[in-house]
């Protein structure tokens, strides 16, 4: 029987919480989508392994007898991945970003990266917004760039604050404006990041501003279509100052948006992460040398 490790995953933090909404939190998916997964490994099993009770759900003792031997996999598991890792001095850190980085960070670290550790490389990825780890929750990225607020239990350093620009298609009657207020936003329809995002979809809604509900006419997994979106001019959408420029695109306009705090992008990686090859990279970036500016998600 082939069971997958994110499904071992998924039971054993169920198990540990006895409560789905909170292992869902913890392990940055959705409730609904936890939930199915594991009625989907009860059935693939052929029993149940959870007892829905008054106070809550508790563990059946089929439950209970696999519990430990689905610690000890993930367990060896994670052993072995590190063991292999470690096995050569090289190999490849994979960095997670949610939008293009650009700025001049990116090109200074991968030439420093490279040459405090020789034989190693740097893999790329873009992680949608429903991600707001950037990879980092799933162990799909070793560091990541992200946009606070980060998820907890990661550890960041903040490497560029910028103002939060409104973007517009330019025949849009606030293009006109040099600046524009949250007053004048506040009938607009926006394109919003999932809901899995969490704070960081609120963010760039202004939430942490504003005291009404923002109309929302359309959702956006990725930077491009975002923009995609707001060209078409199904709403208007938040940006940082950094991003008008590296997602430059015919017909969008961006104005500032007065009286919003600035985004902060950040490098982001798991606290309990101290591979040589995660802090020659950290080392590699603005602010690397010291512990200037970390913070612990909490």
């Amino acid at each position: 029987m082939d069971v997958h490790l994110r499904d071992l995953r998924y039971f054993v933090a169920v198990a540990e919480e006895l409560n789905v909404t909170r292992a869902a939190q913890r392990l940055f998916v959705s409730q609904p989508a936890l939930s199915k997964q594991v009625r989907m490994l009860e059935r693939q099993l052929g029993f149940p392994l959870f007892e829905r009770v008054p106070a809550g759900m508790t563990l059946t003792p089929h439950g209970e007898a696999l519990l430990s031997y689905a610690r000890e996999t993930l367990e060896r598991w994670n052993a072995g991945v590190e063991a292999a890792r470690g096995a050569v001095p090289s190999g490849t850190l994979v960095v997670g970003m949610q939008t293009a980085v650009g700025r001049g960070i990116q090109q200074r670290a991968l030439r420093a990266f490279r040459a405090a550790m020789p034989g190693w490389e740097l893999s790329l990825r873009l992680v949608k917004w429903s991600d707001p780890s950037g990879g980092l929750a799933d162990g799909s990225s070793d560091v990541a760039f992200v946009w606070l607020p980060a998820v907890p239990g990661l550890r960041t350093r903040v490497l560029s604050v910028e103002r939060r620009l409104i973007a517009m298609a330019e025949s849009h009657p606030l293009a006109g404006k040099e600046e524009v207020t949250l007053d004048d936003l506040r009938e607009e329809p926006f394109i919003a990041l999932p809901a899995e995002a969490g704070p960081l979809r609120d963010f760039w809604l202004a939430r942490d501003a504003r005291d009404d509900e923002p109309v929302i006419a359309a959702t956006a997994g990725t930077a491009d279509e975002t923009f995609e979106a707001v060209t078409s001019g199904l709403g208007v959408a938040l940006i940082a100052e950094g991003n008008a420029t590296l997602y430059s695109r015919p017909g969008v306009a961006y104005r500032p948006v007065r009286g919003l705090a600035p985004a902060e992008l950040a490098i982001a990686w798991r606290a309990d992460d101290t591979r040589p090859q995660t802090r020659a990279f950290l080392a590699a970036l603005p602010g690397g040398r010291g512990d200037a500016g970390q913070r612990a998600s909490a």
